[in-house]
């Protein structure tokens, strides 16, 4: 771990270029990992959240714009996929105000969901207003939870137990990700 922190400290710029990337494509378990580093200082808290914030929201604007542009012509050859897209353009046109706030933490679905907003009848200004500040209330929330689980780590371990810090977070990051593949699966059923 000490080495990839290190690796991290010597190409912090780089580090964040991935994580702007990673937070544009939905990775919330990079994000969760950047928040952990950020709290033994190889990230700056402040500089991460804001990078995050700029990835999620480019992220989606993309994925809206490709949506608004394109339509449901390109998911002709995935019916499975098309069909998904509607009914999440079906939900956004009638409840995209909750949807906002809860569709960006499911693994998965937020790829799903810009492309969706940009089919659906949303108007563009509410979808550029809504995604800026859902995205700001994400990158918050899932950089803090990192920060919180490094620092609950560094209270409750001792420097002998490392490669136990190394599990307990490699085991928050797989049970956040088997939750969120367990909701996606209940979305998926509806």
């Amino acid at each position: 771990m000490e080495q990839i922190l290190d690796l991290i400290r010597q190409h912090g710029e780089m580090a964040y270029a991935f994580v702007f990337a990673y937070a544009a494509s939905n990775s919330l378990l990079m994000v969760l990992f950047a928040g952990y580093v950020t709290h033994v200082g190889a990230l700056d808290y402040g500089k991460l959240i804001l990078v995050c914030w700029a990835g999620s929201f480019i992220g989606d604007c993309i994925r809206f714009w490709i949506g608004r542009r394109f339509g449901t012509r390109w998911l002709r050859s995935m019916p499975r996929f098309e069909h998904a897209m509607q009914t999440v353009a079906r939900l956004a046109d009638r409840h995209y105000l909750w949807i906002f706030f809860i569709y960006r933490f499911p693994n998965g679905i937020r790829s799903a969901a810009g492309f969706a907003f940009g089919i659906s009848r949303l108007p563009r200004s509410t979808f550029l207003a809504l995604n800026f500040v859902t995205a700001g209330l994400w990158s918050v929330a899932v950089v803090s939870l990192g920060y919180g689980f490094g620092h609950l780590s560094e209270k409750t371990l001792s420097d002998a137990a490392s490669g136990l810090s190394l599990a307990m977070m490699v085991a928050f990051l797989g049970l956040f990700w088997l939750l969120s593949h367990k909701l996606e699966r209940v979305i998926d059923r509806k």
